[in-house]
């Protein structure tokens, strides 16, 4: 199946939380023939395509053979959010509220005032897990009504303060109990939770010319879509392709199932043993493979072009993005600008080149940790939108095919 922009919006309302990512993405997997390996298991030595999912996280392969490199396209699974704190109950002037703190970059006021569900992963006293979600409007953060603003052009929000939740009046039920039930479990047995809001308005196609996807989590669920799409149109060739898909870039990777785990190199090397080969096939293939860390990218703001470097703008519905940054921040170089360049060529799509103004603090994605990680060649690469980080982004629709068509040649180039 081809990528879509309403396959983009499907992919997106399927997958409140990072939880729900792996679980859409193992789904799709599994009907294109994927079997799901547990990393506690023996891995099977015969070739095949098989993936396993960390949590969070979640890497899928198609081959086995000890000879060839890695192509690899690696996004993140997490989204700028407002997750639910330890201790959620409060009371305040006779509301009862759900306190919340906000998660990575989150653009706080473009969560203000949305209906807003709950998602996550609640952990038992047996050792199991359980994805929940809940797609009702059970929590809101109210906005400042504008006559009791100080400065009436704008309002300055205290993430302590001002993203807390209303919950009830008063008569609303334990949060916690609640989400429990409805998970199916009870309280007493719930010893952890991840949980987190997400925006009940569905993804949409949009514009005059239905040239549009509005959407959350563009930034990164866009990528994860594209990067499946390409895995399932790849196939093994003179690059093994691997899709890898990490948890909590928005707040710097470093956890056992992040871009700065030894998730990806323990699968990598695996892959090489259960066929056959030892550590030294591994390391050769390592220094001859390459990586695309997919994220999105910024399109040049209509309404603020000043925000973007001269000569480098970036628009919706003209291609994917190659990513430049000169002091690291992306880890593309020449050599792997070229290789992203082929990529596109063959994949007959047009290709833009972004560089951030030198006066502004860049981002940064999974790239330039992965290659030191791995030693692997990388490459920034992106789709354009705007209001990246904020509850509800855009991005263009014809961008999602030639995003996945780009992905798709640099996983099994000619």
């Amino acid at each position: 199946m081809a990528a879509t922009a309403t396959g983009l919006c499907d992919f997106i309302d399927a997958s409140p939380s990072p939880f729900h990512v792996c679980v859409t993405v193992a789904e799709r997997l599994r009907a294109a023939g994927y079997t799901e390996l547990a990393e506690t298991d023996r891995w099977p030595q015969q070739p095949g395509r098989y993936f396993t999912v960390r949590a969070g996280s979640l890497v899928a392969w198609d081959g086995g053979d000890t000879d060839i490199p890695f192509r690899i396209v690696g996004a993140h699974t997490d989204s700028p959010n407002l997750r639910v704190k330890q201790h959620p109950a409060r009371e305040v002037a006779g509301w009862q509220l759900v306190a919340l703190a906000p998660y990575g970059g989150a653009w706080l006021n473009s969560w203000l005032d949305r209906d807003l569900g709950v998602s996550g992963r609640l952990s038992v006293r047996d050792g199991t897990h359980h994805l929940v979600r809940i797609d009702e409007p059970i929590l809101r953060v109210p906005q400042l009504a504008i006559h009791l603003a100080d400065d009436r052009t704008a309002v300055k929000l205290d993430p302590q303060r001002h993203v807390n939740a209303l919950w009830g009046d008063g008569r609303a039920p334990d949060f916690l109990g609640y989400v429990s039930e409805r998970a199916g479990l009870e309280l007493r047995d719930v010893l952890g939770f991840d949980l987190m809001t997400h925006d009940l308005a569905p993804s949409g196609v949009t514009g005059v010319g239905q040239e549009f996807v509005s959407a959350p989590r563009l930034d990164n669920q866009a990528s994860c879509y594209a990067g499946l799409e390409a895995l399932m149109a790849a196939s093994a060739g003179r690059y093994l392709p691997v899709l890898v898909l990490f948890d909590h870039e928005e707040v710097g990777s470093t956890s056992d199932h992040g871009a700065q785990s030894d998730l990806l190199l323990t699968v990598l090397e695996r892959i090489t043993l259960a066929a056959g080969g030892d550590r030294e096939d591994f390391l050769r293939r390592l220094t001859a493979s390459t990586l695309a860390s997919a994220d999105m990218a910024h399109a040049t703001h209509p309404n603020y072009p000043d925000r973007h470097e001269p000569g480098h703008q970036i628009a919706v519905n003209a291609g994917p993005v190659l990513k430049v940054q000169p002091n690291l921040r992306y880890a593309t170089d020449g050599r792997t600008a070229a290789t992203f360049a082929l990529a596109c060529a063959q994949a007959g799509v047009a290709l833009q080149r972004y560089e951030h103004r030198a006066d502004l603090p860049c981002g940064s994605t999974i790239g330039p940790m992965s290659a030191a990680r791995t030693g692997i060649p990388t490459v920034d690469v992106g789709a354009p939108q705007l209001a990246m980080h904020s509850a509800r982004e855009l991005m263009g629709a014809h961008d999602v095919a030639s995003y996945a068509a780009a992905l798709t040649a640099f996983l099994a180039p000619d």
